[in-house]
């Protein structure tokens, strides 16, 4: 490390904030002795009152260096990046926020990760600035947080129990007992109210991305409700979230996926009228979103930056289950941790930027999943730091 021009392996941006505060906290905890480590955010003062809250932590953190930068001001964001090897950022809704470091992180060569779950930042930062990370060697690496790593490299860990080189089905249930956070609110309402733009930029996307493989295929499997046997007979129901073109992203980048690859993702529900009325709230909010006076209404009901209390946090779980098959196997795989939206979210964040900074992975560069640019190393990271990856089930088909 002492050779390294940079001065910092890793910067943590949005230390300020409330997922932020706890990604922060988690590395005083957790970061190896010699990483090192910065914060960086717009007020000073705000960057030096978390500081002397993880001092109170780690006596060692009493020194972290402080990097004060806004999304506004480009060069502040060019001096973070390249003053550091890595850069996590927890700074939403990204769509509105996130572009600055982005763009300055491709042009210097310092790989990124953040917490979004909106598919158009990811399509447009694609667009804009996968061709500039690949020249510079930067890994830019979203989704992060529960969007998308437990889905992403569970999904990549149920197809390495199964028969290499033959086509394979995976099926995703996921199933969350956590309060939202208001990060994620915000970015959800924000992304309702843009449905054209998210259309355009797909498009964008689509006719700028290199042609598919002709030899292998990569596509979404057929999906509707259904009892499930493997989610204890509750109802499996097909979730619009990031999550999924995440995980087909990694598979067309991975041959291990086979030749031939489908995936479905659903919620799992024990009774489906509740599915039934979070699908009509959904649809409320979509129409309710396209109109300003109503969207800012919806914007005010749960603010960025705050959250549950500890207490609250320590009774909240997740578990993703994967059935997965082919070869003449079937697998029966589950991904399981803590409250998704604040803890694990801020631990995966965390994780994800050490191991961009210290791990033997992958040579990749250019816009990348974990599965794709971290896979086993991050997995390992976050099962010693208590996330479970299990085999529930293995057995002929």
């Amino acid at each position: 490390m002492a050779s390294d021009p940079r001065e910092h392996d890793l910067v943590l941006f949005g230390a300020t904030g409330f997922t932020g505060g706890l990604t922060a906290e988690y590395l005083a905890r957790h970061a190896p002795p010699d990483a090192r480590w910065a914060l960086a955010g717009r007020s000073l003062g705000k960057l030096e009152a978390v500081r002397e809250r993880l001092a109170r932590i780690s006596p060692a953190a009493a020194g972290i260096p402080l990097l004060v930068g806004d999304v506004t001001d480009r060069a502040s964001m060019e001096a973070i990046a390249r003053c550091t090897r890595v850069v996590i950022s927890t700074v939403g809704p990204y769509i509105t926020f996130g572009e600055p470091l982005v763009a300055a992180c491709a042009a210097a060569g310092t790989d990124y990760g953040d917490l979004t779950g909106e598919p158009e930042f990811v399509d447009r930062m694609f667009v804009a600035h996968d061709g500039r990370a690949q020249e510079s060697g930067a890994r830019i690496v979203h989704c992060c947080g529960f969007d998308s790593i437990p889905h992403d490299l569970g999904a990549q860990f149920t197809v390495q129990q199964l028969p290499e080189g033959v086509p394979l089905t995976v099926q995703g249930f996921v199933r969350a007992e956590a309060t939202i956070s208001g990060g994620t609110y915000q970015s959800v309402i924000t992304g309702l109210g843009r449905a054209r733009q998210l259309v355009a930029a797909q498009r964008e996307r689509a006719r700028r991305e290199p042609a598919p493989d002709p030899v292998r295929h990569v596509g979404a499997l057929r999906n509707r409700p259904h009892r499930e046997p493997v989610i204890e007979n509750a109802w499996a129901v097909p979730l619009p979230t990031i999550d999924p073109s995440v995980i087909l992203r990694s598979a067309r980048a991975q041959p291990r996926y086979g030749p031939d690859f489908r995936y479905a993702h659903n919620a799992w529900v024990k009774r489906l009228p509740v599915a039934v009325a979070a699908g009509a709230g959904l649809s409320g909010m979509l129409l309710l979103a396209q109109l300003p006076p109503t969207r800012k209404l919806l914007h005010r009901a749960i603010a960025a930056g705050t959250g549950p209390s500890p207490q609250r946090r320590e009774k909240s779980t997740f578990r993703v289950r994967f059935l997965g098959e082919g070869g003449g196997r079937r697998v029966v795989c589950e991904v399981s941790g803590g409250d998704p939206g604040y803890d694990e979210t801020a631990k995966m964040l965390a994780e994800t930027g050490l191991c961009l900074a210290f791990d033997q992975t992958p040579s990749t560069a250019g816009q990348v999943t974990t599965a794709q640019a971290l896979g086993p190393a991050l997995r390992d990271r976050l099962v010693r730091a208590g996330m479970r990856f299990d085999v529930l089930e293995d057995a002929a088909a």
